[in-house]
């Protein structure tokens, strides 16, 4: 009866294990501040996490219109660093996100019209693009870049502020202390 005890608590201190181990590896992907986009798994253990008392100004260049999940990677990563803040409870206050967005990436922010008469398709991005902007994000499209691909102010979402140059953005933003994001 003795070996039996112990071969019980030794099977449940086993299964007490496994079942911590799997919830620490186990979470859901969550998207907390911008629903449906830039999933997150957040890890409140990890050494490195951003500081809920610092002022983050962040600087994103979306030249590229390559896809995640259906959205232009670049947009969808501007939403996984608010979401990753968001988590890690950083004031909204506290994250000021700039992006420009020049070469192919253009295309990603014509309105609904637009995108259906060059394309024939809607535009999958423009829920990613107001759920950005209401979350006080700046979104910069290079003046350059819509002319050499004989697009209009018109056929741009109205969320997105025409700028000289993608160029102009970038420079100015660093000159003032904001941070170019890897890509």
């Amino acid at each position: 009866m003795k070996n039996l005890t112990r071969a019980f608590s030794v099977y449940c201190s086993l299964l007490l294990v496994l079942m911590v181990s799997n919830s620490l590896y186990s979470q859901e992907w969550q998207t907390p501040l911008i629903d449906g986009y830039g999933e997150i798994k957040y890890f409140d253990k990890a050494a490195e996490q951003p500081d809920p008392n610092q002022e983050y100004k962040l600087l994103f260049d979306v030249t590229s219109d390559q896809q995640k999940q259906g959205v232009n990677k670049r947009l969808w990563i501007v939403a996984r660093t608010l979401n990753m803040m968001h988590v890690a409870q950083v004031p909204l206050s506290n994250v000021t996100i700039v992006v420009a967005v020049h070469g192919a990436a253009t295309f990603n922010l014509l309105t609904e019209e637009a995108h259906q008469k060059r394309f024939g398709k809607s535009n999958p991005n423009l829920d990613l693009i107001a759920k950005l902007k209401s979350k006080g994000v700046k979104l910069f499209v290079c003046s350059q870049a819509t002319a050499a691909r004989n697009i209009s102010a018109d056929d741009i979402h109205p969320a997105v502020v025409p700028a000289l140059s993608a160029l102009s953005v970038l420079s100015n933003y660093q000159s003032k202390g904001y941070s170019l994001m890897p890509k």
